[in-house]
């Protein structure tokens, strides 16, 4: 069953890990609410759950577009 699982889901299985990993180094450094924390925890779950479906983690296009569009006041 565990074996399934990590073949299955090793990407939000990583991502998880990792987003929590952070986040308790955040706790144990500094002060911060378990909001942070969670918050943390959710990007880990979801950069892990994109990469198991084989998408890319930031569509550089789209990004570039709302910069632009959010920045073009200061030109």
């Amino acid at each position: 069953m565990w074996m399934e699982l990590w073949e299955n889901h090793k990407g939000k299985i990583l991502g998880t890990a990792f987003g929590f990993f952070l986040g308790l180094l955040y706790l144990t450094v500094g002060f911060w609410d378990m909001l942070i924390f969670a918050f943390i925890v959710f990007i880990g779950y979801y950069m892990g759950k994109k990469r198991d479906q084989g998408e890319r983690l930031v569509h550089i296009e789209v990004l570039w577009r709302w910069l632009s569009e959010r920045w073009r006041m200061f030109r």
